[in-house]
């Protein structure tokens, strides 16, 4: 588990097919420096596990499911990414609760400057667009963010839904110590929606057939 909070940026020095996917390096003196074999890191908000390590880096396996979601597609030597280790029980949660599952891959569609911070407008899949409430959390390539605007949902009256959209405002130190400093329009961006709303959305999923079934089964 993660919170979100970028330790450092690194470097991307590697990348080798392995099976249906591929293995990548990563040069990342901070995270390396108390990392084991077998430990997780979150390399722009994904979760790996390091299978090699040196003094400045470290190695881990990207599976077709993982490539199929992110922007680890396609990823060659020189890409910057965010990297944070796995929080200890004993730490402070920071940010809000990360877990480096990816629910998809939006894209940059504005970026407004303003005086000392930067307000990014990111498309989202229509599917998650429900999970993401103003002022809630959302992961953005492993950065924890607070929602500053959300597009409204659909109206039944209109037959074609508008695009599905939220915004962050960046302050200038997650614009300095993370890769969101450098997004423009059309750049795309890993994305993780709050693990309650997630779950919340679950629970309502079954409560129509649960009630059926209590119903049928007597129980009123």
């Amino acid at each position: 588990m993660f919170t979100g909070i970028v330790e450092e940026m690194g470097a991307v020095t590697a990348v080798e097919p392995s099976g249906d996917g591929e293995r990548i390096t990563v040069r990342a003196p901070k995270v390396v420096a108390d990392a084991a074999h077998g430990d997780s890191i979150s390399v722009s908000g994904v979760c790996l596990t390091v299978v090699d390590q040196g003094d400045d880096w470290f190695t881990a396996d990207v599976m077709k499911q993982t490539l199929d979601m992110s922007t680890l597609a396609g990823i060659e030597p020189g890409r910057a990414v965010n990297l944070e280790r796995a929080t200890p029980a004993h730490g402070r949660l920071g940010g809000h609760i990360v877990q480096g599952h990816i629910d998809g891959t939006g894209t940059v569609l504005q970026v407004r400057p303003g005086d000392q911070w930067r307000v990014v407008r990111i498309s989202l899949p229509r599917e998650l667009a429900p999970l993401v409430v103003d002022k809630g959390s959302i992961a953005v390539d492993g950065v924890s963010l607070t929602v500053s605007a959300a597009s409204p949902a659909p109206q039944p009256s209109v037959a074609e839904p508008a695009e599905a959209w939220f915004e962050v405002s960046l302050i200038p130190e997650t614009l300095e110590a993370t890769t969101l400093g450098a997004r423009e329009p059309g750049d795309r961006v890993n994305l993780e929606t709050d693990i309650l709303a997630r779950h919340v959305q679950r629970l309502l999923a079954f409560t129509p057939a649960a009630a059926a079934v209590a119903t049928e089964g007597g129980f009123r």
